[in-house]
């Protein structure tokens, strides 16, 4: 059914139809209206049986999710930045347990200083932790995404995050199709878990493990992650022929059959750079964009062979590794290794900064002269940092960064010498 509706509502009816039977809950911008909606449909009936639990902290909600889960139960929670990282010894541990536990993500920038806005920072952070991590272009994707993330989690055993862009997804109202309850039944079986816990048989979970075995407990963790590279794509199609969409898979190529230049970006901003390609085609320039879905497990395989024949591949990241660069990037110059391209990091939308077309037209061809250096910040304010570099090079005493900055672009009315 064709509804116009918040993406996090959608996030959180989809949720609803996989009937879970524990949902753990701590409000955290910008993923609260995702919770809220699902503790309105579980206090008014339509969401049973399921357990709706309110706890203390992002902690206790992982904690809450992995007790759920080894008990047998179908579990879902949902995090943002700081709220992702301070459930973070419970994430290691949940993927470690190898418990099959569904977690949204709604991607927001981590501090200090402190900012709501959207970037990839915190579900970047947790890449090694053992999850899956599949990144939606839409709302209808996302929506998409859950249905098919409980599916994929218990077929492994394994947890997955579902990533959606905070505020640009998650409060974005736009039309979507609500599946219907005997879809998703038909799609998403019963929940049988591998590993219960049974009074009548009991065991310890999570106990210690020396170095005689702790080396193969990671590298089973690896393993499924290898086999979710095939399954992703499976569940994929068999969802597109139940519900009739292509949404999912590993990777999502758009006009690069004959594309020099390819862009590779993860997330909302997908849809910002197909309009930047078109525009950029109709003025006969051989561009293409390539969209991942799966960030973990990341697919080498599928990505090289979308880029294999390009001349040149710019990844456009909202999240970086201090000190080096690109993150997406050393994973996207792995998959392309020996090959030979012109690559480049394009580092966007930090904290919610506007990503435009005009910008990524502009850099683009900047990228496609050859002229843009290996590492770009766009739309980078060079005036005040190099402000700021020059104070601290000044003084000892400079002042707290953050406020700084302010001041120099005028947010904050008060002089800095």
């Amino acid at each position: 059914m064709l509804k116009q509706m918040e993406g996090s509502r959608a996030v959180a009816e989809a949720v609803a139809l996989c009937r879970p039977e524990v949902i753990c809950a701590y409000p955290i911008s910008p993923q609260t209206h995702i919770v809220e909606g699902l503790g309105e449909l579980v206090k008014s009936g339509q969401l049973q049986p399921c357990e709706f639990i309110n706890v203390e902290s992002e902690f206790a909600a992982m904690s809450v999710a992995i007790g759920s889960s080894a008990a047998g139960a179908r579990s879902y929670t949902a995090t943002a930045s700081q709220g992702l990282l301070f459930m973070a010894e419970a994430v290691y541990n949940a993927s470690g347990l190898g418990l099959p536990i569904v977690m949204t993500v709604a991607n927001r920038a981590i501090g200090a200083p402190i900012n709501i806005w959207n970037d990839h920072s915190d579900s970047m952070s947790q890449r090694d932790c053992g999850w899956i991590q599949l990144f939606a272009a839409h709302n209808q994707e996302a929506l998409d995404l859950h249905i098919q993330a409980f599916k994929l989690a218990e077929e492994l055993s394994m947890p997955v995050m579902v990533c959606m862009d905070g505020f640009i997804l998650t409060h974005a109202y736009e039309r979507v199709d609500m599946p219907t309850q005997a879809q998703v039944d038909a799609f998403l079986p019963p929940y049988e878990p591998r590993q219960v816990l049974d009074p009548a048989d009991p065991v310890s979970i999570g106990a210690m493990v020396g170095p005689e075995a702790f080396m193969e407990v990671r590298y089973l963790a690896h393993a499924k992650q290898l086999m979710a590279l095939e399954r992703i794509p499976q569940i994929a199609a068999e969802f597109q022929g139940i519900f009739g969409r292509n949404t999912g898979g590993l990777v999502r190529p758009y006009r690069t059959e004959d594309a020099e230049t390819i862009v590779v970006a993860l997330g909302s901003v997908i849809g910002t750079i197909k309009d930047a390609v078109d525009e950029m085609r109709n003025d006969d320039v051989k561009i293409g964009v390539l969209g991942i879905h799966s960030f973990r497990p990341f697919p080498l395989a599928a990505v090289r062979e979308a880029l294999q024949h390009a001349k040149r591949v710019v990844v456009l990241e909202k999240s970086f590794s201090v000190g080096l660069g690109g993150v997406v990037s050393t994973d996207v110059r792995l998959a392309l290794h020996r090959l030979g391209q012109h690559g480049y990091t394009v580092v966007a939308g930090l904290g919610g900064r506007a990503i435009t077309k005009a910008s990524i037209v502009r850099t683009l061809t900047e990228a496609i002269a050859d002229k843009l250096p290996s590492l770009t910040f766009m739309d980078l304010d060079w005036r005040i940092v190099n402000r700021q570099l020059e104070r601290e090079a000044a003084t000892r005493r400079s002042g707290p960064i953050a406020e700084n900055l302010l001041r120099d672009v005028g947010t904050v009315a008060s002089k800095v010498n």
